[in-house]
């Protein structure tokens, strides 16, 4: 109580407008970052424990139906059908253990349908030039693909412009609008990286899987609090004046 009396007595909080103002909105920038890093952290943990859970649910049959994106992204799947090696494709500028390559694009003509999906067969090394194309050889007649769905980034690097493609099979990104529009028939909006190792194609499948980035989102969360309350007791020292002594 005394200790209470004297604050009230020598100490006087000065109030001044702009400062005040600046404070509110630093606070409430803080506190809005703060629960976005920590809403993205919950998030990304729900969608790697659905991930999970689907890896042990085994496989899900995809046909001529439309997939959604958002519930078979990271999910086990498998199609059957038919190959069509002429309008495959490469991704320029994969690497494999630091040795240049590409992915390969095939489409798969799904069983029954006129709808496709597109393949992610893997990586082969690039080390005749540019010039001359990676000779893969693609499975014929009827097969079983197995692999995890994957949804393609449709952002560009924003430091780093589309070059020109040397051949047309060489494509810099994976344009799913693009390809769809080449196909001229439906287009599943997932890519199917295979996983089977039964494929005797040579190519390399190395899929790392869904970075776990929830500590660092919550940590920036937990820093966001800390600037937030840092800001608040700085006001508050800061508005503080000792009384003068008559």
């Amino acid at each position: 109580m005394l200790f209470y009396h004297w604050l009230m007595t020598h100490l006087r909080f000065r109030f001044r407008l702009l400062p005040s103002l600046a404070t509110v909105a630093g606070l409430l920038l803080f506190v809005y970052l703060g629960i976005w890093q920590s809403g993205k952290g919950d998030r990304l943990s729900v969608a790697l424990a659905q991930r999970e859970a689907r890896l042990h649910q085994g496989p899900l049959p995809v046909g001529a139906l439309l997939v959604d994106v958002q519930e078979l992204q990271d999910a086990p799947i498998t199609v059957f059908g038919i190959y069509e090696a002429d309008k495959q494709i490469f991704l320029d500028n994969r690497q494999e253990n630091g040795l240049p390559g590409v992915h390969v694009i095939t489409p798969l003509k799904i069983e029954g349908s006129d709808t496709r999906i597109l393949v992610n067969r893997g990586w082969v090394g690039w080390t005749q030039g540019r010039a001359v194309l990676p000779r893969v050889s693609t499975p014929t007649g009827r097969v079983q693909v197995t692999g995890v769905a994957s949804v393609p980034s449709a952002k560009k690097f924003f430091l780093m412009p589309d070059r020109p493609e040397t051949a047309p099979q060489l494509w810099s990104r994976l344009d799913m609008a693009r390809f769809s529009s080449q196909l001229g028939h439906a287009l599943q909006p997932v890519v199917l990286l295979q996983t089977g190792d039964d494929a005797k194609d040579g190519l390399v499948r190395h899929w790392a899987p869904p970075e776990d980035r929830v500590a660092m989102h919550r940590s920036y969360a937990f820093q966001w609090f800390g600037m937030a309350a840092a800001l608040a007791v700085f006001y508050l020292v800061a508005s503080i004046r000792k009384e003068k002594q008559a």
